[in-house]
Formats: C-alpha cells, sequence, structure tokens
C-alpha cells in the first residue's frame, strides 16, 4: 500500500515541483514505485517529465467528472504522472457542493494505492481547498523550505492549516520532513535561515540540501528530471542523496 505525501507551502518558488520531480525520479533510480499526482493547475510536474499537459483524461477528469483514474495515468522512464493543466484552477468551485469534497482526491487514489510504494501530490503554491484535499489524501507532508528570509514568514499559517486538517479530517497526518532548497553555503542568510529552520522544526529537517544549481533550473525545459538532463551536476547528486534519506526513513 502506497504511502502519500503531500509536497507542499503556500509560497511559490521555494523548490516544490522541483522537489517532486527529482525526488520521485530518485527513488524510482532505487526501485521504488512512485506515482506522481500534479495537483497544481499550473501543471508543472507535467511537462517537468515531459507529458503533455493537455493529456485527456488528467486529474482534473477524475476528481470532478469521475473519470478512470487508469487511463489518466502516465507512465515515463522516471515515474508515473497523473497530469494537470489549468482545467484544474476551477476546481475549488466545483468542489464546493459535493460530497465529502474534502476526501475526493483520497477517494481517486485508493483503486491505485496498492500498485505504487509512495504516492507524491504536488500541490498548489496557496493554502485553497485543493491543497485541503491534498492533506486529507496523504500520510505526510514534506515542506520545501527556501533559504531565504521570506520563506520563513509563512510557516506559521501553512502549520496552523495543518494542524486543522489533522485535528477535523485527517487526525493520521504527520511531518515527513522539511528541506532546504536553494541554499548557498557561501552566505549567511543560508545558514542562519538553516538554523532557525531546525530549531522550529526539531529532528524533522532532512539532513541532505539541495543547493543553487543551474542545471536544477534548466532540466524542466527539457522535459526531465535533473539526473536525466545532468547526472553529474550538484543537483542531481543532492537528489539523490535525499532519496536515500527519504527511502531509509521509511524502511528503517
Amino acid at each position: 500500500m502506497a504511502k502519500a505525501v503531500a509536497i507542499v507551502n503556500q509560497k511559490g518558488g521555494v523548490g516544490k515541483t522541483t522537489t517532486c520531480v527529482n525526488l520521485a525520479a530518485a527513488l524510482t533510480a532505487i526501485g521504488a514505485k512512485i506515482l506522481v499526482c500534479d495537483f497544481d493547475p499550473q501543471g508543472n510536474a507535467t511537462s517537468g517529465f515531459g507529458v503533455d499537459k493537455a493529456h485527456s483524461p488528467g486529474i482534473y477528469d477524475v476528481l470532478v467528472n469521475d473519470a478512470d483514474i487508469n487511463k489518466a495515468i502516465v507512465s515515463t522512464k522516471w515515474a508515473d504522472i497523473l497530469p494537470a493543466n489549468k482545467a484544474l484552477s476551477g476546481a475549488s468551485i466545483e468542489l464546493i457542493g459535493m460530497d465529502r469534497r474534502e476526501y475526493r482526491l483520497r477517494d481517486c487514489l485508493a483503486p491505485v494505492k496498492d500498485r505504487y510504494d509512495f504516492i507524491f501530490i504536488d500541490c498548489p503554491p496557496s493554502l485553497e481547498l485543493l491543497t485541503l484535499d491534498a492533506l486529507c489524501a496523504s500520510d505526510s507532508l514534506l515542506v520545501p523550505v527556501q533559504c531565504e528570509y521570506y520563506a520563513l514568514e509563512g510557516l506559521s499559517d501553512l502549520m496552523y492549516t495543518v494542524r486543522l486538517a489533522k485535528r477535523s479530517l485527517n487526525p493520521a497526518l504527520e511531518l515527513e520532513g522539511v528541506v532546504l532548497t536553494m541554499y548557498d553555503g557561501r552566505t549567511n542568510l543560508s545558514m542562519q535561515v538553516a538554523e532557525e529552520v531546525k530549531r522550529y522544526f526539531p529532528g524533522k529537517v532532512f539532513a541532505s540540501v539541495i543547493p543553487r544549481n543551474v542545471r536544477l533550473s534548466e532540466a524542466p525545459s527539457h522535459g526531465k528530471p535533473v539526473s536525466a538532463y545532468d547526472r553529474l551536476s550538484r543537483g542531481s547528486e543532492a537528489y539523490e542523496s535525499l532519496a536515500r534519506e527519504f527511502y531509509g526513513n521509511n524502511y528503517k
């Protein structure tokens, strides 16, 4: 039975989708079976795997129109993916009148959970109904945090939302961990932010940190994870390290 992990941060530009795509690919490389559910209307995880955003059906059709999830899943060399596109942006409004609206995604994913080791849900960069659906569908959440001052602002809002979801909708939800992204060891700021995050989340910050790396920025334009774009880059090595740490934490 797959463990569902929501990759979430309401701030944009913190490396959320980059982490989702590259961690999934790195875990696949070590033998794990991964499904990525692109739950962001921007569809960046979809294009990051080289999948056409216009693919139909996608997660929107499964979520709102009860399409067959098996027909929506696209297999790639790096992971299976449930694609998303801008149609998903209207789903929050359409879900409002539905029964069990907070559990729609959980119910949609249930038929395929036996086929995977992990399901990663790439959440939109906001605290809205789609994000709440993702939290209700997940066993844990992984939070990428950019090593800049503004990234610290809003963490308390995110954790407040998580506590609400845990208390009233998904009591089993746990914090998988926090990933430090865009880390630059040459600057005092990165080190200060890292220390602050470790104080805020004691024992929950991954030892593997993701550096600033131009290859990580270039890979999505080629429709590939960084491991396929430049296997020897610092970004690729960092996500390989994170994958081993993540896998080890789950299979001790």
